[in-house]
């Protein structure tokens, strides 16, 4: 009579020491572990997608850098630039005229009036010591630091009939050398660094600026539609520029100031 020999039941892949010092059988093992790669996996997918869009949200930032934007707003479409007038040479340099300029200095009507009845009413006013604060771009900042500006004065303005938005900003800078130097440089440099807006324009507004050297200030002028819209023939922005640089007028004053002229 043959006896069969009984097989030896092979030892469980699922027997790690440490979960059976535990307690676990073998099948209990199985399930733990399987229950943990599943965690595993999930752990990797909520890291793998905070990864992606933390790498999404700096590629947005990039493009929006690469297209001039800001987090405050956008540059200029259209830029022109140009150079100090003769009048202004008595205030070429800040030495001769140190006094600082002020907010009642610059913007103490509460309207400026220009052709053809565009009326624009005072909405903000401010004057930083820091230019930094009114400025955004890191060349544009670091080329108005080098150029020692003292200070950033801007005023935010909208016309009566409630069409158009313009803000006028004046530089306060070393002489008129670096003040010319600026306004060239911006004709490019606009592009990827401007006016911090003092009250908001419209979400992808065109908007138009212009830079104009006066002795040793600079004005910058930003204008747009109240509604953001592209000027249609009948929106004049070239005298709605004249008339926000009437803000300028105090820096003539000055200039009889020292010169005596009239």
């Amino acid at each position: 009579m043959s006896t069969r020999k009984r097989r030896r039941t092979p030892a469980s892949d699922w027997n790690l020491p440490i979960l059976t010092d535990w307690g676990l059988k073998p099948r209990q093992q199985r399930l733990l572990v399987i229950i943990a790669s599943i965690a595993g996996v999930l752990v990797a997918a909520v890291t793998l997608t905070t990864v992606i869009a933390a790498l999404g949200s700096d590629a947005r930032s990039d493009t929006q850098q690469a297209a001039g934007l800001s987090p405050e707003g956008t540059r200029p479409e259209k830029f022109e630039g140009w150079a100090s007038p003769k009048v202004f040479a008595p205030i070429a340099e800040r030495a001769k005229d140190a006094q600082p300029v002020t907010a009642k200095e610059l913007f103490a009507g509460k309207t400026l009036t220009g052709a053809h009845k565009v009326t624009l009413k005072l909405a903000e006013k401010s004057v930083d010591t820091d230019c930094s604060a009114a400025l955004w771009g890191a060349e544009l900042i670091a080329q108005v630091g080098d150029a020692g500006c003292s200070q950033a004065a801007r005023a935010a303005y909208t016309s009566t009939d409630g069409r158009y938005l313009a803000q006028f900003t004046l530089l306060n800078l070393n002489d008129a050398k670096v003040a010319g130097e600026l306004v060239e440089s911006l004709k490019s440099l606009h592009r990827g660094g401007w006016v911090r807006p003092l009250a908001p324009f419209p979400p992808d507004a065109y908007t138009e600026g212009g830079a104009y050297a006066l002795g040793h200030y600079v004005a910058l002028v930003w204008l747009s539609r109240a509604d953001g819209a592209e000027p249609s023939p009948r929106d004049d922005f070239a005298n709605l520029a004249l008339t926000v640089r009437a803000a300028e007028k105090p820096l003539f004053k000055r200039v009889v100031a020292l010169t005596g002229a009239s």
